[in-house]
């Protein structure tokens, strides 16, 4: 089994690659799938990262408690930023949190994580209305709008393939809209100081799926 006790320092941070740190991820994830996610030093990795942090990527993803994200890449104290809200979008608030780790913080990819089965993508496909549910279900709707024309069959969640559809949707909306509002991530892919990408994570093998 392999073993980390060690943190990510600015030295090693500095000399990742958008591309890298995507493939670490994949590489992760494999792990994952396979059982065999490095045994941790915890207490080394606390110890280490007190005083400071040099993470390589930035995860938007659910709030699915399905979906740990830290886990299903094999990542751990120190390696990565995540931001979590029903249904993966973004917003100003994280907006400014991806900006934050990429143009300050140094990290090198952006990964926004959508997952199968997720409730707030059913919601949106049924166009819930309750309470403060209803304003964030919102900013999936564009995604459901793209579905019904892409899409054969009822309009709704009991359509799996609608759903499925509305799920990839909202993820390459959600990273369209992060290059839109973000002048500063945008310039920065552009330089290939980082990578915007997404996948679906499948709750059913562990896989994500890269789209």
């Amino acid at each position: 089994m392999l073993h980390r006790d060690k943190a990510v320092t600015k030295e090693q941070q500095d000399k990742l690659t958008p591309l890298r740190v995507l493939q670490d991820f994949i590489e992760g994830n494999a792990r994952f799938i396979r059982d065999e996610v490095h045994s941790i030093n915890h207490k080394a990795l606390i110890t280490q990262t007190t005083e400071g942090q040099h993470p390589k990527a930035i995860v938007l993803s659910c709030i699915d408690s399905r979906v740990p994200v830290e886990l299903i890449f094999d990542q751990t104290i120190g390696d990565i930023f995540v931001a979590r809200v029903a249904g993966n979008f973004e917003n100003t608030d994280i907006l400014g949190s991806m900006e934050y780790s990429c143009k300050v913080a140094g990290s090198k990819l952006i990964f926004v994580l959508g997952h199968e089965s997720c409730g707030a993508i059913r919601a949106a496909c049924d166009h819930v209305e309750l309470g403060n549910i209803t304003s964030m279900l919102a900013n999936i709707q564009p995604a459901v709008k793209m579905s019904e024309g892409q899409v054969n069959g009822k309009k709704n969640s009991s359509n799996e393939e609608f759903v499925n559809k509305t799920i990839e949707n909202n993820v390459m909306l959600t990273i369209d809209r992060i290059r839109d509002k973000s002048p500063i991530l945008k310039e920065m892919e552009q330089n290939q100081e980082i990578k915007i990408v997404g996948g679906v994570y499948q709750l059913s093998t562990g896989k994500v799926y890269l789209i």
